[in-house]
Order: C-alpha cells, then sequence, then structure tokens
C-alpha cells in the first residue's frame, strides 16, 4: 500500500507563497487587460471621422455633400463659423436618423427591395433616362446612392408612423375643449378662401423640402414639369400627394401645398391674376397653371367660407381642430421619442470636441475643402 506523503513544513510554505503571488497577480492582469482595452477605445478617430454613433462612423465627406445642398451657389460664400455651425447641424440630423434606422431594423421595419424599387420608380417617372442621368451628375449620387436614401427614409417614416403616429388619438372631448377655449377664432369677419398651390420655378432653389427633392433649374424644365403635373391632375392625381412630392414653395410643400383661409382682404394685396382666378374658382376645383414673373403656379381651392360665427357642430371646424391638435401631439411624440432614442445611444461628436478645444479657432479638420458633390436632401423626421 502506497502512503501519501505530507509535504514538510518549508514545502507547505513554499506552496502557500505561491499560491498568494498567483492571487496576487490575477488582479494585477486583469487591470492590466482593462487599462490596454481602455487605451484602444479612446484611441482617436481617423480624421476624416467627424463623429461616432453606436460604433457607426459619420465622415467629413458625407457631411460636405449635405452641407452643400443647404446653401445656395449663387448666394455669398458663408463665413467659416457660419458653415461650422452648419456643419455641426448636420452631423446632428445623420445622427438622428442612423440611431432612428437602428431602431427601424431591431423592429424588423427596414424597407424591402420592392418597397424601396417601387419608390424609386416613382421617383424616376416624370424624367426621361437623359434627365434622370443628369439629375444624378449635378447632385454628385449614383443609383445606388439614391436608393440607400429612399431606404433609410422609407424605413424612418414605418418606424414614425408605428411608434408616434399610430399612438396619438384626438378625443370629441379634446375638440370641445379646444373650441370653447379658442371660440373667437371661428368667428369669420369676412368671406375667406381655403388655398393650395404647387409651385415650380425656372431657377435652382438654395432650399428645395419637397419628398423627391425635385427641382427645375430653367425654364425648360419647368415647363416640362408643370406639363406632367397637369396630366397627373387631369388624371385624378391627388393635388396634396402632388405638392408634397414636387412643389418647391418649401413652406408649403410639407402641408400638401396648403396655405390656410386667406381672408379675401389679403387677396387685394395679391397678384390681380391671382385673385381673379381664385374667385372664379368652385370648391374642389384645380387651376390651369398660372405663369408669373418668379414662377409658375396650380392653385385649389379648398372651400370657401362666408362671414360669421361657425359651430363646434361644423364638421369643418371639427376637421380643422383635430387635425391641429394632432399635429400637436405628433411632434411632441417625436420629439419626446428621438430625444429617449438618443439617450440610449452612445454618440461621441469629435467635430464638436475639436471646436470647443480651440477656444473659437477653427481646428483643422473644420476647415473650408474643395466643395463636395451634392447628395440627396435627408427627410426632417
Amino acid at each position: 500500500m502506497q502512503t501519501r506523503r505530507t509535504p514538510s513544513f518549508p514545502e507547505r510554505n513554499s506552496a502557500a507563497a505561491a499560491s498568494r503571488r498567483v492571487a496576487l497577480l490575477l488582479p494585477f492582469a486583469a487591470a492590466l487587460l482593462f487599462t490596454v482595452a481602455g487605451c484602444k477605445s479612446n484611441v482617436a478617430p481617423a480624421a476624416d471621422v467627424w463623429a461616432v454613433v453606436n460604433g457607426k462612423e459619420i465622415k467629413r465627406d458625407e457631411v460636405e455633400k449635405y452641407y452643400r445642398t443647404r446653401i445656395s451657389p449663387e448666394a455669398q460664400e458663408p463665413s467659416q463659423e457660419e458653415a461650422l455651425s452648419l456643419k455641426l447641424n448636420v452631423i446632428d440630423e445623420l445622427v438622428n436618423n442612423e440611431i432612428l434606422l437602428e431602431r427601424a431594423k431591431k423592429l424588423n421595419l427596414e424597407a424591402s427591395d420592392g418597397e424601396v424599387e417601387d419608390k424609386f420608380t416613382e421617383f424616376k417617372s416624370p424624367y426621361t433616362e437623359e434627365e434622370f442621368q443628369r439629375q444624378l451628375k449635378d447632385r454628385g449620387v449614383t443609383v445606388d446612392d439614391l436608393k440607400t436614401t429612399v431606404r433609410r427614409q422609407l424605413s424612418i417614416e414605418k418606424l414614425i408612423n408605428r411608434e408616434v403616429v399610430s399612438k396619438v388619438a384626438i378625443s370629441d372631448q379634446d375638440i370641445a375643449d379646444f373650441y370653447n377655449a379658442n371660440r373667437a377664432q371661428f368667428n369669420v369677419a369676412e368671406p375667406q378662401y381655403r388655398i393650395a398651390q404647387i409651385v415650380v420655378t425656372p431657377r435652382k432653389e438654395p432650399q428645395v423640402r419637397n419628398r423627391k427633392n425635385d427641382d427645375a433649374t430653367n425654364l425648360a424644365e419647368a415647363e416640362r414639369k408643370v406639363k406632367m403635373l397637369v396630366d397627373r391632375l387631369n388624371s385624378g392625381g391627388d393635388f396634396a400627394q402632388l405638392a408634397m412630392d414636387y412643389s418647391e414653395d418649401m413652406n408649403s410643400a410639407a402641408t400638401g401645398g396648403d396655405l390656410g383661409y386667406v381672408p379675401e382682404s389679403s387677396l387685394n394685396q395679391s397678384d390681380p391674376q391671382l385673385k381673379k382666378i381664385v374667385l372664379g374658382l368652385k370648391p374642389g376645383q384645380v387651376s390651369p397653371p398660372i405663369v408669373l414673373k418668379d414662377s409658375i403656379r396650380i392653385l385649389k381651392l379648398v372651400t370657401r367660407e362666408a362671414p360669421g360665427q361657425r359651430g363646434l357642430s361644423d364638421p369643418q371646424v371639427q376637421q380643422s381642430i383635430r387635425d391641429t391638435l394632432r399635429n400637436r401631439k405628433e411632434q411632441l411624440l417625436r420629439a419626446a421619442y428621438l430625444a429617449v432614442a438618443r439617450d440610449e445611444s452612445r454618440v461621441t461628436n469629435y467635430l464638436a470636441q475639436q471646436v470647443l478645444e480651440s477656444n473659437g479657432k477653427l481646428p483643422a479638420a473644420a476647415k473650408t475643402s474643395k466643395p463636395a458633390a451634392s447628395a440627396p436632401a435627408t427627410p426632417q423626421n
């Protein structure tokens, strides 16, 4: 039978010391690894990386492209400080879009290839192939660039519809409360005309806010565009949708060309030709193209209001209040949703950091460089 040998005192002491040494080394090694890992995470980014959102880099070239869509080539070049401020705004928008796109993907709301192709075809349809290729060249983008932008827009739109728009509810009590608090607003002192418009200009606009980023740059393009719009309207096309897609008036395109109610006295201050056409329209009727000095316009008379107090039972009053309250709540929920989404994201704006560190002096990475080609404008969600 083999007898197990008991270690002598010196041996036991040596083993215990070794054990203590290992115990001391383990936390030291862990701390060392942690320090190395920390150093790696703090490594300065490449000079062309201006921001990082959840690990995705936003590079200078991308920011410069979108920046160029925000300034007019004909206007005076912004100062370096003004340009830098606008570029910081562009970065903020790109960060927001990336955050929302990630959320759309996680909720399986990313636009499908079929949806992208349908929207792309719709975008392309008003142009001949030659005109379309020229549009791409003028904007400095490829077909793949455009489809990527379309996919992002559709995906974010689906996300907002599910997470925000679908949760907006307006009750009859909400409508009644608004009416009672704003009764004087519905006392019409003179005839009013609710008008919508589609505006086309024969020049490049510094900012175009229609959904297709469509802009006629000369008279020939403007005339072709107006003819296309008239053909679509005559074929039953929806006026509001066409205005959102093609109108070059940045103030009304987003609302389907709706100018709201215009008092008759205000018509007296407009172009006499416009007043004559508006007064001759019946509710729901669309005007022929109106050629003015600076634009071509197509008008629609939505409704005409006679003077007098409008009651809460009036369907138009109820709809007007419902639209107002819905828009308010939707904007509030959008802002809150984006704020929460940003709080849950990891965002580092390196350009902003450099601006602060330079104490008002422009950092080298932000100085004006050769203008980059334009890119399609990003939607404001």
